[in-house]
Formats: structure tokens, sequence, C-alpha cells
């Protein structure tokens, strides 16, 4: 039989009812715009937070005690020897930085104050803040310097309760790895300022040779090694080669592991986001559905009369199913014009929640960033494209099925 091809024939049925066509076509970019600043909001917030915490501590995977974990005091240490270097350079292609920290708690104390704070011990020289994000928040005075081995660097709140300022000597005291208290005294260099009450107002950060010396740690040892990996994600995959690297002699943890109550929180709100996203795409899926049916509906003396003149219903099925083909490829690239404007504005410039949250959120002693961004990743871009796509196929099945069922001695006699 001549004429147009199926393919030509769907298009054509599409608009035969342009109103109905541009409403279902509305529902999927609707539907797929919704889904995209869903998950784009997701993977930027939620990959920002992971990498600030990691930034903040023990990086995307710590290197510590196998004990640390349970009993983080200063006393259970690693060194960065031979075997350790091997298992880090074993993982080079996904490691972007490898660094010594000491971690603990500390007392600070002036002549006529005293507070207890956490601390930080860290290489001036070998970090910066693409692996210590709270350099960024300093707001008076300046950073540790290389060879500054008598600075020390507060919260803000910190040093005035203190009453300190720029320049003026602390004490701060500490427990050695034997057990034994020592103490360091330090000149304050520097203030931090994040508006994350932990961090300002019981926080800071000492030079890591000096610590060592108090401690008694050798040249090459810490509480921990802090590993930032390229891809957060890949986070559990690199702790699990480095701990099998290692073979017991290092505990190698992931940043979920060792923040529990941050990696639960953001798996309370992926699933939240996820199961919006599903109900708005079954409500799509079932106006497509609708929409689809209907029209089948209306048509069965049409199908009728094709099957008597040599139509076949398989014929018949591809058509019903290229019209849902034509639906899914329309409806995705209007998601894509309508969603790209939206998109680089948020990608760029953000939502400004600061009058909302009222200051910075803190979450397991992690703060929010108040201006809201997105950034979605593109497995997940490339995902929500194909479950669009497979959603509108599919809800042409059953209505593309029945097409082919019709007999048409019966329907043709429907008026």
């Amino acid at each position: 039989m001549s004429g147009p091809n199926v393919a030509t024939l769907a298009w054509r049925n599409l608009w035969r009812n342009r109103r109905r066509t541009l409403l279902t076509l509305g529902s999927i970019v609707f539907g797929v715009f919704l889904a995209v600043v869903f998950t784009a909001m997701q993977d930027k917030n939620w990959k920002d937070m992971i990498d600030l915490a990691a930034r903040l501590g023990g990086g995307h995977v710590s290197l510590q005690h196998p004990e640390y974990l349970d009993k983080p005091t200063l006393t259970r240490t690693v060194v960065r020897g031979e075997a350790l270097e091997a298992a880090l350079e074993s993982e080079a292609r996904r490691i972007q930085h490898a660094v010594d920290r000491v971690i603990g708690p500390t007392m600070l104390a002036t002549a006529g104050e005293t507070f207890s704070a956490a601390f930080i011990a860290f290489d001036p020289e070998a970090e910066d803040e693409t692996t210590l994000s709270i350099l960024e928040a300093i707001d008076e005075g300046s950073a540790l310097e290389p060879g500054d081995r008598n600075g020390v660097i507060l919260g803000h709140r910190l040093a005035s309760n203190l009453g300190m300022e720029l320049g003026d000597k602390v004490v701060y005291t500490l427990t050695d790895k034997h057990g034994e208290i020592v103490s360091g005294l330090a000149r304050l260099r520097g203030t931090l300022r994040t508006n994350a009450p932990t961090v300002d107002g019981g926080f800071c950060l000492l030079p890591i040779d000096t610590v060592r010396d108090l401690l008694g740690y050798g040249e090459d040892e810490a509480t921990l090694v802090a590993v930032f990996v390229e891809d957060q994600r890949r986070s559990a995959g690199v702790a699990g080669r480095l701990g099998r690297e290692l073979g017991g002699t290092a505990a190698a943890v992931p940043w979920n592991t060792s923040q529990p109550q941050l990696a639960a929180f953001i798996a309370l709100k992926v699933g939240g986001a996820v199961i919006m996203e599903i109900l708005i795409a079954i409500l799509v899926a079932a106006g497509i559905f609708n929409t689809m049916f209907v029209s089948v509906m209306e048509r069965l003396r049409e199908f009728g009369i094709m099957l008597a003149i040599g139509w076949s219903p398989g014929r018949l099925f591809r058509m019903i199913m290229m019209e849902s083909a034509w639906l899914a490829v329309l409806g995705l690239a209007g998601a894509f014009l309508i969603t790209l404007g939206p998109y680089l504005y948020l990608s760029s410039t953000g939502l400004d929640m600061t009058a909302i949250y009222g200051g910075t959120v803190e979450v397991a002693g992690v703060g929010l960033d108040p201006v809201l961004k997105v950034g979605i990743f593109p497995r997940n871009a490339v995902l929500i494209a194909l479950f669009a796509v497979l959603a509108t196929i599919a809800s042409g099945i059953y209505p593309a099925w029945r097409a082919g069922r019709v007999q048409p001695v019966e329907t043709i006699k429907v008026v």
C-alpha cells in the first residue's frame, strides 16, 4: 500500500487536535523542568556541602588509626610511611591531595579567661583554601605563614571571649600521646568569621610542626591523613581500595562514615526529593496516557476503515507508538528550551535565601550556603531525559494495542 509513511502520519495525527497536543507537551515540559531543577539543586548543594565538610576536617577519605573512629584521641596516630605512600600512589589518578593533620580538643587560656576549643593543626606550606576551606573565612589579620611556629588563628567570638586582639598571647593545653598534660604558647595572627556558632565560638588553627613537637609525635606522624578525591561520589570506592592496600595497618574511612549525621541528613533530603520526583513522573505519565487513550477512542471508526483497506494491526500499533515518540521528542526539546534560561541563571547567580534562613544554617558542624545554586551531574541529566522519553513512549503502549484490536465490521458502523 502506497502513501505517507507511519512517521509522517503520526506527525499529522498529533496536530489534528492542536490544543490537546500542546497541553500534553506542556505537562512533559513542566515535569522535566521540575525534575531537572530539583535534581540540580540536590546535586549542587549536597556536593558543595560534602566538599566543604571534607575541607573542614578529615577530607573525603581519612587514613587513620584503626581505633581512632571509635575513640578519637591524640594517642591514636598514623605514620605516613612507605606503606601509606604506596597506597596513596595506587590511587593517584583519583586523588587530588593528601595532607597530614592533627585534630583534637584543647584548652585556651589568657590572663583573665579560659575556654575549651577544637583545633586543627596543619602545614601552612602544604595547604591553602583548596584543602582547608576555613582559611577563606579569615576576616582580620592573616593566615599562618610557612615557617610560623608560634601563630594561632581563632574564631572571632572565641577571641572576643578570651579578650584577645591581634598579636596577643594565648596558652593552649593538650594531652600528648603518652597521656601527659603539655602546653604551648602562641600569638594571635588572625580571626575567623563564618557565622557558624561552633566555628566562630570554639575553633582554632595551629601549625602542625609545633604541635607535633609538643605532643611527642614523629616527623611524619599525625592523627589522620586527609585525602581529597576529584569526585566525592567515588569516596567509598577509593576508601575501599586504600583499605585493602593498607591491610589493616591503618583504616581508610569515607566521609559518610566519619560524619554520619551529615550523611543521614543528606540521605533524608535526597530520599524526599526522589519521592517527589516519582510522584511528578506518575502524574505526568497519567496525563499522557489519558491523552493517548482518548485520542485512540475518538478514532476507532478511522482505525476500522484503515484495517479494512489493508493496514495490519502491527502497522497501526507502530503508528500510535510513533505518535508517543513524537510527543517524547518534542517534549524533551521544549523542556530543554524552557529549562535552559532558568538553569543558567540559577547556576551562576542563584537565589539568595539569607532573609529566610536568618543567617548561616549549620548541619553537623557544616554551614549551608544561603545562596541557592544549581549544578546537575551529567549522568543525572541523561537519566532524566531517558526516563522522560521512556515514560512518554510507555504511556502509548496500551492505547496502541487497543487500536490494533479494533474490529473493522463493528467500528465502521460507529458514527
